[in-house]
């Protein structure tokens, strides 16, 4: 099975590229995971079979000396410390593989060490820059009114860009106020909508998705102007025109309104066992980001206001 992505200009061996092959197809087999993903997945192979091989090594020949070498080198050339952990999250599936099929008797990653990662606070919006972006498409328009509606939604349900553009007609349940996501490892969650939201959904449905649609079977349920499916990059492009015209010089991330939408909850007291499940977080851990965002939050409020900050 192919992976679509960026490749190194070199390929590695054969042999080296049967065996990521391999694991890569086990990965989409048994954990259905994203293009994406296992793309990301083959690039850190790669790079590091071909890093083996300039050394008459290969994939299978390489033990913990030739993994600790080719850390210690890439510490030498300042590569990011958050890559690196990547990197070694993949060799270690990787390797367990191997085991599991016994291509290997020993697993060359065993106690290996994580760098360690100081832990980045997710960019975010404050509440009136939401109320601003949101505000921004002109809702006359066909287009501004469908960008209007993916941007309320996106914001009332903290979703992934990429879940966003990917719904179907069959996924939104106006009655109850609801969507049903396909989110990582094809996990499905309900997602309350929200009556703000709700309404420029159900306005965006009425006026303008029948003026895109070109196919009476098309089921995306946003709709670019050649009447299919909205591919995230589009969209992402128009998030960052409405923010310049908001007036939001912040620099942004295609999660931001995920981000916004997560520490807006905390901010207002919800449970952070709630926001994990709104946001289709497996770990706890992966959510308790939000926490510090909004203690630093009120932090910032009381160095502000209170006259001994």
């Amino acid at each position: 099975m192919s992976v679509d992505g960026r490749k190194t200009r070199q390929p590695p061996s054969a042999a080296d590229q049967q065996l990521v092959e391999l694991w890569l197809n086990s990965l989409w087999l048994e954990k259905g995971l994203s293009d994406n993903s296992r793309a990301s997945y083959q690039r850190d192979l790669w790079q590091y079979a071909l890093w083996l091989n300039q050394r008459e090594h290969t994939l299978l020949s390489a033990g913990r000396a030739q993994l600790q070498s080719y850390l210690h080198w890439r510490l030498e050339q300042q590569l990011k410390s958050s890559s690196t952990s990547r990197l070694l999250s993949c060799l270690r599936g990787f390797y367990r593989f191997l085991l599991r099929e016994r291509y290997l008797d020993e697993d060359p990653t065993l106690n290996l060490d994580n760098p360690r990662l100081a832990r980045p606070l997710p960019k975010t919006l404050s509440e009136a820059e939401v109320e601003r972006l949101l505000a921004t498409p002109d809702a006359r328009d066909v287009l501004g009114l469908r960008d209007r509606a993916m941007l309320e939604l996106l914001y009332a349900s903290g979703l992934r860009i990429s879940e966003l553009v990917s719904l179907q007609l069959e996924q939104l349940n106006t009655r109850l106020g609801v969507i049903r996501v396909l989110g990582k490892g094809d996990k499905e969650r309900l997602v309350p909508v929200g009556d703000e939201a709700l309404r420029w959904l159900q306005s965006y449905l009425k006026q303008s998705r029948p003026e895109l649609v070109r196919h009476e079977r098309e089921e995306a349920l946003f709709l670019s102007q050649r009447g299919q499916m909205m591919t995230r990059q589009a969209f992402w492009y128009r998030i960052r025109r409405y923010a310049v015209e908001a007036g939001i010089d912040k620099p942004l991330s295609p999660h931001v309104l995920r981000h916004a939408f997560a520490t807006h909850l905390v901010n207002h007291g919800a449970d952070l066992r709630v926001v994990q499940m709104l946001l289709g977080h497996s770990d706890l851990s992966t959510t308790q980001i939000y926490t510090h965002v909004a203690d630093q939050r009120l932090q910032s409020l009381h160095r502000e206001h209170h006259p001994r900050g």
